[in-house]
């Protein structure tokens, strides 16, 4: 089954810091859940130049920062600066508690990047950074960039999630990555392709809840992530940002979404 879900409805502006929050557990029919399995979030976040977020802290979060578009310039007490852009990856096991900074320079070009908040396997873990260089990608092709620890990926969080990037060109097809008893999740960063007779465009996203093959057609230039998960992993639902308190709950998500349905419905009919 493939869901799919639009350009998301919960946007956060901070003056020159835009998040987009994205919540895969909420493209099911019925959510239970925000997070699909260990996968809680997928933040879309925009800087301007010259925006500081200042010192914060992170407790029981995996944040994986993969930045396109830009330049993200990161500060902590343990690690010092770091500059994470296309050519390269931060993953914050943030464990008991991590502080961090993030910023860009007046010089530095618009910053467009994503947070990905994955679940651990278990609260108070060691806190660490893991940062450096990616293998430069090849058109139409799938990069492995992070999975579970132990594994071998070049970047490891603590938890059953694989992540995948990939830059298509306009009519090039694919199939995307898959392994067994994982789910597939998507995210269009830039963009648009079309999958399983559906159309998926720059900022919408989508739930394969199988581990079936599934192949797709670049309609233009893509940016495209994607996520293997075991939606039955053991998790940690502590993280700071990843399950945060104000996150609404599921009930108040289900009634928007028959609302919004039932809204469309009737302006289909009017």
């Amino acid at each position: 089954m493939l869901l799919k879900g639009e350009r998301t409805f919960v946007v956060r502006d901070a003056g020159g810091f835009v998040a987009h929050i994205n919540m895969p557990g909420w493209l099911k029919p019925r959510p239970v859940d925000h997070g699909h399995g260990p996968l809680a979030m997928v933040v879309e976040s925009i800087l301007d130049p010259g925006r500081l977020i200042a010192m914060h802290e992170h407790r029981n979060d995996e944040i994986v920062s993969w930045v396109p578009e830009g330049v993200m310039r990161h500060d902590d007490k343990a690690t010092g600066r770091l500059v994470i852009d296309r050519d390269h990856l931060m993953v914050m096991n943030a464990g008991t508690s991590f502080w961090h900074s993030e910023e860009t320079l007046a010089s530095d070009p618009p910053l467009r990047m994503l947070q990905i908040l994955v679940r651990p396997r278990a609260i108070g873990l060691e806190p660490k950074i893991q940062y450096g260089s990616i293998p430069a990608a090849t058109a139409n092709f799938w990069r492995h960039l992070v999975g579970p620890e132990g594994e071998g990926a070049p970047y490891y969080i603590r938890n059953a999630v694989d992540i995948f990037d990939i830059r298509l060109e306009a009519g090039a097809r694919a199939e995307f990555p898959r392994k067994q008893g994982r789910d597939l999740y998507f995210y269009v960063f830039s963009g648009s392709i079309a999958v399983d007779g559906q159309s998926f465009t720059e900022g919408e996203q989508g739930l394969h809840l199988s581990d079936d093959r599934l192949g797709l057609e670049a309609k233009d230039p893509v940016t495209l992530i994607a996520f293997l998960l075991d939606a039955n992993a053991p998790v940690a639902k502590q993280g700071t940002v990843g399950d945060h308190r104000k996150i609404p709950p599921v009930i108040v998500i289900r009634a928007f979404l028959k609302w919004r349905k039932f809204r469309w419905m009737w302006r289909r009919s009017s």
